[in-house]
């Protein structure tokens, strides 16, 4: 089961009942941050999810509302306990960003490791202590920003038969279900010789300040979840969406329609919005499954039923 909480929907500055754009994944209890504006950590906090088991934080961009809450949420995670390296991506200068930031935050013991990405291209990024897929494209914004993805992969079903033709004890089948190599009698057994096809894992793609970027629709296709920025709701506020580089709520509804996404989720909205919802059918008319999102959101998804 892979859980997934919008900790905040807003843009440009936290509301009363709206803080800043972030998300927050968990998979067999481990978590991924996705933005980390002014206040984040008081969201997190309330979602109830715990900050210990945070491993990595990606970074869509380098405004305010989306890393000025990075020095106060890393001590927390300090003070909860947690002692292994964390990993944070984003856009190159990350680190320098980062440290910047923490000047005001000394006291942070464990080690922080950084991946910064190149813009262009798609890039898949490595992440210590998880069992996803990160991956990344440039976003269309007016500073290098990008579009993140994670994939849950799931592999293919135990066949029995063919572990039983195996010249092993039954004790490694276990290794080899999980995905282990194993070495008995100076031969290596890999999981392909003990398991089917891969079956369908599960994604979800976060895009947040772009304008529709080439080839998203493309990078996000499947997705069970697609949370994207509907940073307005009319369509008379394209000229200014286009002008400041972000998107409005049928824009996005266009690349959940276009990527065959299972759902929708809108978020990072203008703070001169304050009713979302009532422009949900903008999004409707084009991708049915479109919802206006809220702080504190969760969903859980499973695996398909084979």
């Amino acid at each position: 089961m892979l859980d997934i909480a919008l900790v905040g929907c807003g843009g440009m500055m936290p509301l009363p009942n709206r803080y800043l754009s972030s998300a927050l994944l968990r998979y067999e209890g481990r978590m991924m941050l996705i933005d980390c504006g002014e206040g984040t950590q008081v969201s997190v906090k309330q979602v109830g999810w715990g900050f210990k088991n945070i491993d990595c934080i990606c970074i869509t961009h380098f405004h305010a509302d989306h890393v000025a809450g990075l020095p106060g949420l890393l001590l927390t995670i300090g003070s909860s306990g947690r002692e292994e390296p964390i990993t944070i991506v984003g856009p190159q200068g990350v680190e320098h960003v980062v440290r910047s930031l923490c000047v005001i935050a000394p006291e942070i013991q464990y080690p922080i490791n950084f991946i910064e990405l190149p813009y262009r291209g798609e890039s898949n990024i490595p992440i210590p202590m998880t069992s996803y897929k990160l991956s990344a494209i440039p976003a269309n914004h007016n500073c290098p920003c990008f579009a993140y993805r994670i994939d849950i992969k799931r592999t293919g079903k135990f066949d029995l038969a063919a572990a039983q033709k195996l010249p092993i004890p039954r004790k490694y089948w276990g290794f080899l279900q999980r995905g282990d190599e194993i070495e008995h009698d100076g031969r290596i057994y890999t999981p392909e010789m003990v398991l089917g096809a891969g079956r369908k894992g599960l994604a979800v793609s976060y895009c947040t300040d772009s304008r529709p970027p080439r080839g998203l629709a493309s990078f996000v296709k499947n997705s069970d979840i697609f949370i994207c920025e509907g940073h307005y709701g009319e369509d008379e506020k394209l000229d200014k969406a286009k002008s400041h580089k972000h998107m409005i709520f049928s824009e996005a509804a266009k690349i959940a329609k276009d990527g065959e996404v299972k759902e929708l989720w809108l978020t990072h909205f203008s703070p001169a919005m304050p009713n979302p919802e009532i422009f949900i059918e903008n999004a409707r008319a084009i991708f049915e499954n479109s919802h206006v999102g809220y702080d504190r959101m969760v969903a859980t998804i499973g695996f398909e039923r084979d």
